[in-house]
């Protein structure tokens, strides 16, 4: 899961050797913490937050996929 949301992530920016994806996992529930260059704060994010939706919503799928509920957060 962490490798699908760092690949999403790198293919959005125009810096991807600056994306971190950290993962802190529980028992049953996955936070991914993206960091990403402050110039590419607004690529990541999208028009009202709309492409960071649409990650969180991958993400979620997949986490379905495993049985486990993911939460996505962009970190500066």
């Amino acid at each position: 899961m962490r490798e699908l949301v760092e690949y999403l992530a790198k293919s959005l920016v125009d810096q991807p050797e600056a994306v971190e994806v950290s993962e802190v996992s529980g028992e049953r529930s996955v936070v991914l913490e993206i960091k990403v260059a402050p110039d590419d704060m607004g690529k990541i994010i999208g028009k009202h937050g709309r492409i960071v939706k649409a990650i969180r919503t991958v993400a979620k799928a997949a986490a379905t996929k495993e049985g486990k509920r993911v939460e996505v957060e962009i970190i500066e």
